[in-house]
């Protein structure tokens, strides 16, 4: 029965026997008697808590799916409301279910055209970067150098800095190229562009120890697109801004998943809001059906923690 005939109902019930006992055996004298007085008050109160109960029970289930609404991201799907309640209540939840199933459906949809699109704009960049710009500063540091070997000994040492600062230059891009584009990723595999990317990240102020075990399942490759993203972005959030000395990542396979996991000792993630960079890790994350997730590590610092499901475990 819907609610609004359920309340109805019970306020009609109530007020046709307030409305009999007047009439027959109950009256009211003037003055009004102590007793009277009792009795109307106590069927005044019987009548406001069967409608408080009745209330309560039948928007329970109305405060459930607004507390969920209030908490929901599309971004880190959840449990769905229970479907209860009578009539009209357990429609909605459970339309509400579906719009939040077409939702997530239709933003991982997005989601997929967007990346691919950012990876194909990618690709581009760093291939320009490599093909154009690159081959023009080689170009630049032959003639610097044939001119340098040429000029008087002055010049000669002018020269020589300006070829040091292209070299430098040449090296920066070739290694925006490399982000760009993780040519060493389809080239040698996931394994190989995981060290190549701590052993990028290593230097003076940030030791970067990796563990990437030998038994590996196969993966797909956007699987290993999603895993070698997620790794970079972390490390690149450790290196500009977790103000960390130690980072750890480490690859394994733990029953039906392949686990990612970038720890560092750096100040961690306290309040601050997410930023597009954890947005789009969790974007990617969706795109293959992973689970990511953000918390503060043991010694601190932050703890990212990417399990893919590998293809038996899909089957």
């Amino acid at each position: 029965m819907p609610l609004f005939w359920r309340i109805f109902l019970l306020n009609a019930v109530v007020l046709v026997t307030a409305t009999a006992l007047l009439l027959g055996p109950v009256t009211v004298s003037t003055p009004v008697l102590l007793t009277e007085a009792a009795v109307l008050t106590g069927g005044l109160a019987a009548m406001l808590i069967a409608n408080a109960l009745l209330l309560r029970i039948g928007l329970a289930p109305l405060q459930r799916l607004a507390r969920a609404m209030t908490t929901t991201d599309l971004l880190r799907p959840g449990a769905r409301p229970a479907v209860g309640g009578h009539g009209e209540v357990a429609e909605l939840i459970a339309t509400f279910n579906t719009m939040l199933d077409r939702l997530e459906a239709e933003r991982a949809a997005s989601a997929a055209r967007a990346l691919t699109a950012q990876e194909s704009e990618r690709h581009r960049i760093a291939q320009e970067l490599h093909d154009e710009v690159g081959q023009t500063l080689t170009a630049v540091l032959l003639d610097l150098k044939r001119v340098g070997d040429q000029a008087p000994a002055p010049a000669r040492e002018q020269l020589y800095e300006v070829q040091e600062t292209t070299r430098a230059s040449l090296d920066e891009i070739r290694r925006i190229a490399r982000r760009l584009r993780p040519g060493v990723l389809e080239e040698l595999g996931l394994t190989s562009a995981l060290k190549s990317l701590a052993t990028e990240f290593t230097g003076p102020a940030l030791s970067v120890r990796h563990h990437i075990a030998v038994d590996l399942p196969p993966l797909g490759e956007n699987a290993e697109l999603v895993l070698y993203r997620v790794a970079q972005e972390s490390l690149t959030n450790t290196a500009r801004h977790a103000g960390a000395t130690r980072v750890a990542l480490t690859l394994e396979r733990t029953g039906g998943t392949v686990e990612l996991r970038v720890r560092d000792n750096g100040r961690g993630l306290g309040g601050a809001a997410e930023g597009a960079g954890i947005r789009g890790m969790r974007e990617r994350a969706l795109l293959i059906g992973a689970d990511l997730v953000l918390g503060p590590a043991p010694d601190g610092g932050t703890d990212v923690h990417l399990a893919v499901p590998t293809r038996e475990r899909s089957q």
